[in-house]
Order: structure tokens, then sequence, then C-alpha cells
């Protein structure tokens, strides 16, 4: 039911937001140049491998070794903009179309972190990722490791579709009062730590 619902919903968004979509591709050439979009290896369901796709935020500036600046001085205020209306996150329907992702579920992350979770963080692959979740309507970016993956797994053995309806209309609500875009300094989420290095509260 769950897939079914996500594949509808996706397919008919990308028809709805199409001018969105154009008009922000459009930007992100004219203020960033090319690629348009930002390509990553992130985690599915059953710790899957998947390429995520979303638009790019970031420039490509060097420092005078002619090593990229880290991420913070990458991002320009146009990509702060796309970051914190959510609207680099659009092209991620396409992943939901092909089954790669779900409307709601825990957020994918880097295929880097696999041998940094706990066992039972690693619960969060049970399930698709999404495009939100109920880590992200719960602090986001600004909530630490240990709390976002806690909310991962309590998703998990929480989920359903009167949930899911929640968390899409509590993610609207966020996005419009563009809270928890980042952690304090960074320009998303810093490194997530193995889990024996992180301090449990």
């Amino acid at each position: 039911m769950k897939r079914i619902i996500d594949l509808i919903a996706a397919m008919l968004a990308l028809v709805l937001l199409c001018p969105v979509l154009i008009l922000t591709a459009l930007l992100v050439r004219l203020r960033l140049g090319r690629p348009l979009l930002f390509r990553q290896t992130r985690v599915g369901r059953n710790g899957v491998p998947f390429e995520i796709v979303k638009f790019r935020t970031m420039t490509d500036q060097h420092d005078d070794a002619g090593e990229l600046l880290p991420d913070v001085g990458r991002l320009s205020s146009f990509g702060r903009f796309l970051r914190s209306t959510s609207l680099d996150e659009l092209p991620e329907l396409w992943n939901v179309v092909k089954g790669e992702m779900s409307l709601v579920g825990p957020r994918p992350l880097p295929a880097r972190y696999l041998s940094r979770y706990s066992a039972e963080e690693s619960r969060r692959h049970q399930v698709r990722p999404g495009i939100t979740g109920w880590a992200q309507v719960n602090g986001r970016n600004a909530l630490d490791w240990n709390d976002r993956l806690a909310a991962d797994v309590w998703y998990v053995d929480n989920q359903s579709l009167k949930l899911d309806i929640r968390i899409i209309g509590r993610t609207l609500l966020s996005v419009v009062g563009r809270e928890g875009v980042s952690a304090p300094g960074e320009s998303t989420m810093y490194e997530l730590p193995h889990h024996e290095d992180r301090v449990v509260s």
C-alpha cells in the first residue's frame, strides 16, 4: 500500500511541480553553473546502495593550493536558499518513482557511514529511506546524531499511514518556517562519528 501511494504521489508531484523544477534548474545553471544535479551514493533499504539526485547547492571554489574549499565555504547564499526551502530535494521524487526511496522514512545517509552505526541504529535500513522523516520534523539537522538515529529507529518501529500523513504535514510547516536547516557552524550536518566514539546522553 505504501509503495503504491509513494508512486502515485511522486508522479503527480513531478507533473504539478514541473514549472518549479524547470525554474530551479535554470537558476542553478545561471548561479552555480554545471552540473545542475548533485549525485551521491547513499544507502537504501536492506543496506542496498543507490545514487541520490538533488539540485546542486555548492560552488567549485578552490583555495590557492588548488584544493576544494570546505563545504561551508562553497555554500553560496543561493545554495542556502535552496536548502532552507528544500527546493534542492525535489529531484529525489525521481528516486521515489524508481523505488529507491519513499516520501517518508529515515533520510538516506552516505555509504561511508555504514560501519559507524550500532546494531540498533542499523535497523534504520529496514525500510526505504525518505525525502522527509520523523527526525526531520523533530529538529532536522539541529539534532545531534544520537537523537537523530534514535528517531529513525523509532519510525521503523511505529510506521503507519497515519504517522506518514502527520510527518508530511509537519514537514510542510517546518519548510515554511525554515527550521533546523543546518547544525551550528555546518553547511548541513557534521560528520557522523563511529558509534563507540559518540557520547551517549
